[in-house]
């Protein structure tokens, strides 16, 4: 089964995302329900790297983009 036509060329990119995303909502959940004395630094961090798995959501987007040869040719 082709991966690829599913995800994309930028494999690396999309895992890294897709972990940072869930490694963020996993500490977000846990400063939210665990009752421990420094939640504060589980539900401001939570947010924190789902915000930074926002360059990689980008560079995978990027990596994704087809120009026709056309645009790429000068005038």
């Amino acid at each position: 089964m082709d991966y690829t036509a599913y995800i994309g060329r930028c494999l690396l990119f999309f895992f890294l995302a897709v972990f940072l995303d869930a490694a963020g909502l996993i500490l977000f959940f846990v400063g939210v329900f665990a009752p421990l004395s420094f939640w504060d630094f589980f539900v401001f961090s939570g947010p924190l790297v789902i915000f930074l798995s926002l360059v990689f959501w980008i560079f995978w987007y990027l990596g994704n983009l087809e120009v026709p040869m056309e645009e790429l040719l000068p005038k």
